[in-house]
């Protein structure tokens, strides 16, 4: 049965803390995407290298976690797509298509554009299952692709 948020305005973000890493990291995925992820431990260890750029938040739809995203924010980065990206979304396999994904998106996009950035890009991973057509929902293009063969995508701000 598909839960909806009661309203949009009812989800929101808190930054991530000790009382909600243990709900993200408890975030189920739809089967076949868990190659496309990398725990969100991995995630919170590079933001303790460096707090300054890292930026994440929690996506609450009432009091319950139904998400994550992260993005870093760093205009001394040496490459481009490294300057203002989107590390990494999640939303529990539970909600997913309820527009949580979305709404964690414009949110960082929003962050982006507070700090002077004038888009953001995404790095991904190719395949059946894995993020390509919600990343080109949201608006991103594809731009390019790393040296592992891995797709550079972006959207204007």
């Amino acid at each position: 049965m598909a839960r909806y948020p009661r309203s949009m305005s009812e989800l929101r973000l808190e930054e991530l803390s000790a009382s909600t890493i243990v709900a993200v990291n408890a975030l189920t995925l739809k089967p076949g995407q868990e190659q496309f992820v990398a725990p969100v431990s991995y995630a919170v260890a590079a933001a303790v290298l460096d707090p300054a750029t890292s930026w994440q938040r929690v996506v609450l739809d009432g009091d319950e976690v139904v998400g994550f995203v992260q993005g870093n924010f760093d205009e001394h980065a040496h490459q481009d797509e490294f300057r203002s990206i989107l590390w990494r979304i999640n939303v529990d396999a539970d909600d997913q298509g309820r527009g949580i994904g979305t709404f964690a998106v414009e949110a960082l996009l929003t962050e982006a554009t507070q700090r002077g950035f004038d888009h953001v890009n995404v790095i991904y991973e190719p395949g059946e299952d894995g993020p390509e057509a919600f990343f080109l929902r949201v608006g991103f293009e594809p731009t390019g692709e790393t040296q592992y063969g891995e797709v550079i995508g972006s959207r204007a701000l």
